[in-house]
Formats: structure tokens, C-alpha cells, sequence
């Protein structure tokens, strides 16, 4: 699925993180979302790499990067902790700066990695999402009942490590279809590879993903608003016409109370946009990073 990629594993202190690298040029960082992992990218990472030296990694707990337990506070899946993760794997490449796009959690990651590391990062995509601070603070009965798996997944161990992991592939087929408009787009080599890696370690990790954005990361969130710290490189977002997010939000005012230079666009589908649209997507990567 990505044609003249190689892939590694970099063993960092606390995590080892998986990664397919290729290409030539401008180095662009991919990342993924839930319950998903880098193959997401597969039916754009290859024509992307035409003009950018592409890496697509697995976030910490998710794919085949490694799956530690959660630690006190959830501290070890912050997105302060996987944003670091990401900016050490681009260092040990070489690239001391670089480009980000992330889908729905990598979208997370990139906005965390923004604000602690803004000498690093050049542009930035978000796919499919509104600030976490702001889905939380304007909680009402459409978005609990669109977003349950946010409420779901933050109750203690092990609550919903043992329900998930009674048929993970039940959870997988209906969160996929539930959050997708064209369930086709998800090719089943796609599936396949996700279910492999939807392993009890990963819907534990992922779990603690979602913990630590519901108390640490709003914790860092909030104290980054407040002192008025901004992302400081241009930011574009893209969602899906057809999903929860854009019909639900301003996406771009959402942003803009984080950055100053902020662009989106709205594309025909539901939340996987790299695979529910993967032309459209590519077209808005192409002109915003440029190489």
C-alpha cells in the first residue's frame, strides 16, 4: 500500500515508535487517528511523496509502535508525551523542521506539538476536528450522543478495555461505519491491517489516549489559552461536509482562537477524508504545503 516506502522502528526512552518513511523533498510528517493507525495514508502517501519526503508513523499505543500502560494521571499518552514522541522521530531523521498533518487524535497531537514546539513546526493540517477545549466546554445532547466514545473510553480500568475487548471486531466494523459515509472506502486490506493491530494492549493505550485528553490535556490546553499562546505557523483544516464536526461547528472560528492564519475547507464525505476522498484531500495538501 506504500509503494517505494521502507519502514523502521525508533526505540526512544519511553516508547518505540513505528514508521514508514519515503520520497524526496520537504519533509511532511503523517498522522493517524481512532482506532486507526499510519495506513490511512495508503491512498495518498505514495503521490505525496512525488514532492515531499513523507513519514507516516503509528502514534504511541496505537498500530505497531509500542503500548505501555498507563501510568498516574495518565501522563504517558498526554499529547504533550506523543507530540514529543513525534518531534524526536523528525529530529533522528534529520529534520529539525518540518510540515504535520493530522487525522482526528494525529490532529491532536499536531496541535499540542505546535504550541510546545512552534521553532519546529513550519504548517500545519488538522482533518475532521475542532479544539479539544472546545468540544469539552460546549458539551451538549448532539455531541455526547455523536461523541460517546469520548465518555465511554475515559471510565476507569477496565471498564471499557473488557467491553471492547469482548469482540473487537464488532467495536472496529461499527466505529468505522458510524463515523465514515462510505464504509467501501476503507479497503478490507485496510481493515485488515487495523484489526490486527486492534490488539487488548492497543484498546488499553488507546483508552488512556482518550483519559489523559479529558484531564491532562485539558489541564495544558487551558493554561496555553489563558496565557495567550498561539500556534504560530499557518494552519489549515479540512472536514468532512458529510460528518459531525462541520455540520456541528464553525471549524475555522474554532481555530482561530488558536492561530492567527487559518484556511478551511469543507470535503464530500464523512470523517475519513484521506480515504472517503483521498483526491480532494491530496489537492488541499498539495497547494497548502507546496513544495
Amino acid at each position: 500500500m506504500f509503494d517505494h516506502f521502507t519502514s523502521h522502528q525508533l526505540i526512544l526512552p519511553d516508547a518505540t515508535i513505528h514508521y514508514r518513511i519515503g520520497g524526496a523533498g520537504p519533509p511532511l510528517l503523517l498522522l493517524h487517528g481512532y482506532p486507526q493507525t499510519h495506513i490511512i495514508w495508503h491512498k495518498i502517501a505514495s503521490a505525496l511523496a512525488q514532492n515531499f519526503t513523507v513519514v507516516a508513523s503509528d502514534l504511541r499505543g496505537y498500530g505497531d509502535s509500542s503500548k505501555a500502560p498507563g501510568q498516574e494521571g495518565h501522563v504517558n499518552y498526554a499529547k504533550r508525551a506523543m507530540a514529543a514522541d513525534q518531534v524526536a522521530l523528525m529530529r533522528h531523521l534529520g529534520f529539525n523542521k518540518f510540515q504535520v498533518a493530522g487525522h482526528d487524535r494525529g490532529g491532536r497531537v499536531a496541535h499540542r506539538m505546535a504550541l510546545d514546539y512552534p521553532e519546529v513546526i513550519e504548517k500545519m493540517a488538522v482533518l475532521d476536528i475542532a479544539p479539544t477545549l472546545a468540544m469539552y466546554q460546549t458539551t451538549d445532547m448532539a455531541f455526547a450522543r455523536a461523541y460517546y466514545h469520548w465518555f465511554f473510553l475515559i471510565q476507569p480500568f477496565d471498564i471499557p478495555e473488557r467491553l471492547i475487548g469482548a469482540d473487537p471486531a464488532f467495536f472496529l466494523e461499527k466505529k468505522l461505519g458510524q463515523w465514515g459515509r462510505d464504509r467501501s472506502a476503507i479497503t478490507e486490506e485496510a481493515f485488515g491491517a487495523y484489526l490486527r493491530c486492534f490488539t487488548p494492549e492497543t484498546i488499553h493505550a488507546s483508552c488512556e489516549d482518550y483519559r489523559a485528553s479529558a484531564t491532562i490535556d485539558l489541564q495544558h490546553d487551558a493554561a496555553d489559552l489563558q496565557a495567550g499562546k498561539q500556534i504560530q505557523c499557518p494552519l489549515l483544516c479540512l472536514w468532512g461536509a458529510k460528518g459531525f464536526v462541520g455540520q456541528h461547528y464553525d471549524v475555522v472560528a474554532e481555530w482561530q482562537k488558536w492561530a492567527a492564519a487559518v484556511t478551511g475547507f469543507a470535503l464530500p464525505c464523512g470523517h475519513y477524508l484521506p480515504e472517503e476522498a483521498p483526491d480532494e484531500t491530496l489537492r488541499h495538501f498539495t497547494d497548502f504545503f507546496n513544495p
